[in-house]
């Protein structure tokens, strides 16, 4: 199942790229485009730091963050022995969404962002869903689910 989920991943980060490259393409020489009026909007943004602007211009400081995360996953991946639907949707998810983010960071020394809620005011894009999304479902394992499965095994050992 490792296996599956890089693989998953790995299309994760394929539509991120492939999503950025229409936003250069046909957003950023227009700059906005209303979807809903009031409420969302395609709007090109060079994202040089990171949520709420904070950290501008910290390009190696994101690399290495998110270079490590990204490995810790992915190892985590092949060692974790307590695996379900949340844990792995969670790591496909982080690895797919960091990785995409990644690529922007090195190849740009910026992530190109394009998603604007008026009642949130962060911009962001793609792959920012998938590692939020992504955590989310990481949380949820881990206070769900983790504890359970440790408990049981522990019943077992001691019998």
């Amino acid at each position: 199942m490792p296996i599956i989920a890089l693989l998953l991943s790995a299309l994760l980060v394929a539509a991120d790229q492939l999503i950025k490259l229409l936003a250069v393409e046909y957003l950023q020489p227009v700059g906005q485009i209303t979807v809903i009026p009031g409420i969302f909007n395609l709007l090109y943004l060079e994202n040089r730091g990171a949520a709420f602007g904070i950290l501008q211009n910290q390009k190696w400081f994101f690399i290495a963050v998110t270079g490590v995360i990204t490995l810790a996953i992915i190892f985590a991946l092949f060692r974790y022995n307590n695996h379900e639907f949340f844990s792995y949707a969670a790591s496909i998810l982080i690895i797919g969404g960091g990785i995409g983010n990644l690529i922007d960071r090195v190849r740009l020394s910026y992530v190109i962002d394009y998603l604007s809620f008026s009642f949130f005011p962060p911009i962001f894009n793609f792959a920012d869903c998938c590692v939020t999304v992504g955590t989310l479902l990481l949380v949820i394992h881990f206070l769900f689910f983790a504890e359970r499965e440790s408990s049981s095994n522990k019943v077992i050992r001691r019998r």
